[in-house]
């Protein structure tokens, strides 16, 4: 039973990387953008949700299956905030990437969430 769970939850994780085989790469340009592109679209989303999982899972043994238990709390306690260093890794390395994408001048095909707000300069 273990090795189906692991073997699905494999061929799930690695389908989105057989679409993005497909891509054609001409130039070291375009390789740059697929790598970027492979990134941000794929090993950045799955990091961090395995991030929250695991922060969640802290949440969740620390204090409810174990309340009692001070010494699982503190275990609890440390999942928590290896799910929060995850967390914030992950973050600082997409920024590393958007910077490097910047200062390159690659073309990743991602834009920035934006708050909505437009700040413009009195005339």
């Amino acid at each position: 039973m273990k090795k189906y769970i692991i073997t699905s939850m494999t061929v799930a994780l690695a389908t989105p990387f057989l679409a993005f085989a497909a891509a054609q790469v001409n130039s070291i340009s375009s390789a740059g953008s697929f790598v970027i592109h492979i990134i941000n679209g794929v090993l950045v989303p799955v990091l961090m949700s395995f991030a929250f999982i695991v922060f969640i899972w802290g949440i969740f043994s620390a204090f409810i299956l174990n309340a009692g238990d001070e010494e699982k709390r503190k275990k609890g306690k440390m999942i928590m905030m290896y799910g929060l260093i995850g967390f914030f890794v992950m973050l600082s390395v997409w920024g590393l990437v958007h910077l490097l994408t910047g200062s390159v001048s690659l073309s990743s095909g991602f834009t920035a969430p934006t708050s909505g707000i437009n700040v413009t300069a009195p005339q």
